[in-house]
């Protein structure tokens, strides 16, 4: 974990693609997916079938890392509103030890906003605002208070060695953040994205956040005027 200040906030940035919030003992994930492998089995294409334990797995490591109590997931959830009743017996199983051993809130994204509250447990919400924050799926235009969202699934291309490198990254401004996505099975958008630029503002300062050999990079995006 690494840490990093966001409007005075301090989190930490996991190689797992999560965000864990000190003083709220919270882990935040966005966009996990669950059962993406089987939604587009049943229209043909074949993926591999065990994504959500996969995910579901990362994340069990990810609240252990953190000794978390609460969990938070941003939206597109599962990948479809069907995708809880999908779900194999052992990932089932998981996902109910999890949501036993946590205080989870599932906020509903694009992807899930028909979701009922799954029966492994947790609770449901549109949005929330939590210690100055306000935790939803997709960043709201207009919105002032400072935001943590999903949606986007930013992925940051460098060139590495004389190769490209494109990994998962989380899109920070002065009062947005966007993080990345965590599921198995998910692809991503270029973080400087015109769509994301847009999604964000307004700002000053756009970066892409990263971890790579257990340091905090920041490759900056856009900047105002420039």
């Amino acid at each position: 974990m690494v840490p990093f200040s966001f409007v005075s906030v301090e989190l930490r940035l996991l190689a797992g693609r999560a965000l864990f919030w000190p003083s709220e003992n919270a882990l935040l994930v966005a966009d996990l997916h669950l059962e993406k492998g089987s939604f587009f089995a049943r229209h043909g294409q074949m993926l591999p079938p065990y994504d959500s334990r996969e995910t579901l797995e990362r994340l069990a490591l990810a609240i252990r890392e953190t000794g978390a109590r609460r969990v938070f997931a941003l939206g597109d959830n599962f990948h479809d509103a069907d995708g809880v009743e999908r779900l194999e017996p052992h990932a089932a199983g998981m996902l109910a030890a999890l949501t036993r051993a946590t205080d989870w809130v599932w906020i509903t994204g694009n992807h899930d906003a028909a979701m009922a509250t799954p029966e492994p447990g947790g609770t449901l919400a549109e949005e929330l605002e939590l210690g100055g924050l306000v935790l939803r799926h997709k960043a709201m235009t207009g919105e002032t208070r400072p935001e943590l969202s999903g949606h986007f699934h930013p992925r940051l291309a460098v060139a590495a060695r004389g190769r490209r490198v494109a990994r998962a990254c989380a899109v920070r401004s002065e009062r947005r953040l966007i993080l990345p996505a965590f599921g198995a099975l998910t692809g991503g958008m270029d973080a400087g994205h015109p769509t994301i630029m847009a999604a964000m503002q307004p700002a000053r300062a756009i970066d892409a956040v990263l971890l790579a050999s257990g340091r905090l990079l920041e490759y900056p995006l856009w900047r105002a005027g420039a």
